[in-house]
């Protein structure tokens, strides 16, 4: 059966859903917000998920968004948020990319699919080079506002979303959410893309102070193989594939098969 709303996500470990680890059908925001349009439209809802972690944006744009708009069905929604290993990288140019991502959403909606933006989350609160990372990011999410206001399309504006700078919402690694926060995400894109429910932001948890032997382990295991990647120019996406590269049923709560 073809159901009314065919969504397919594209972008990189953050649309992946790299960090969820919440007893739900379909982790990560993307999956999560399929359920909630199921949820809120009360049928089924076809999902894809085609993005990959590391990936940057001419990668996600030349070959994930290729991919999604040849599902059959075509997709009716669309899902792009990339840009943040863009940001990480020595050089970063915002108007080289919003012009690479305006010719990639004209062509979407001449096809007849809606698209709808995210910036980034904005992990720079607890990580090294932290105020250059969040520089770039408010840059970033400043340019993809410009680009869905003048194309009329839902925009997210995780990376400057003051709650999402909380601990609380990130994993172990400090660069992706967890449950929590992809859950919050999903709130915010259900609201902007089909009119959901405004979404409900949790009690502030207590943060313990991080102590210098956990912050010596943190970047053991977490910052120096960034940097080794980084060196020898691999990526933590090397020889993975899309989770969800056909379509499955997003089903409201309740009703999973």
């Amino acid at each position: 059966m073809q159901h009314s709303v065919r969504y397919v996500a594209i972008g990189d470990s953050f649309s992946e859903g790299i960090g969820d680890a919440g007893a739900v059908p379909f982790p990560g925001w993307t999956g999560r917000l399929a359920s909630g349009m199921a949820e809120h439209l009360g049928a089924p809802v076809d999902y894809a998920n085609l993005a990959v972690r590391g990936r940057l944006l001419a990668g996600v744009l030349d070959g994930q968004l290729d991919a999604a708009l040849a599902l059959d069905p075509t997709p009716t929604l669309i899902t792009f948020c990339a840009g943040g290993n863009d940001l990480l990288r020595p050089r970063f140019d915002v108007q080289g990319l919003i012009a690479q991502l305006e010719t990639a959403v004209t062509s979407v909606l001449d096809r007849g699919v809606r698209i709808a933006l995210l910036s980034p989350a904005d992990p720079s609160a607890r990580l090294p080079l932290g105020s250059l990372i969040n520089r770039r990011g408010d840059a970033w999410a400043e340019a993809l506002g410009d680009l869905a206001r003048r194309h009329d399309l839902p925009f997210v504006d995780v990376s400057r979303d003051d709650h999402l700078r909380r601990a609380e919402f990130w994993s172990e690694d400090r660069l992706h959410m967890n449950a929590v926060g992809h859950q919050r995400v999903a709130d915010l894109a259900l609201h902007a893309v089909v009119d959901g429910p405004a979404p409900v932001v949790p009690p502030q948890a207590r943060v313990d102070r991080r102590r210098l032997r956990e912050e010596a382990q943190y970047y053991r295991e977490h910052v120096l193989p960034w940097i080794g990647r980084r060196v020898t120019r691999r990526s933590s996406g090397d020889g993975r594939a899309a989770t969800f590269p056909t379509w499955t049923t997003a089903t409201p709560l309740g009703q999973e098969r």
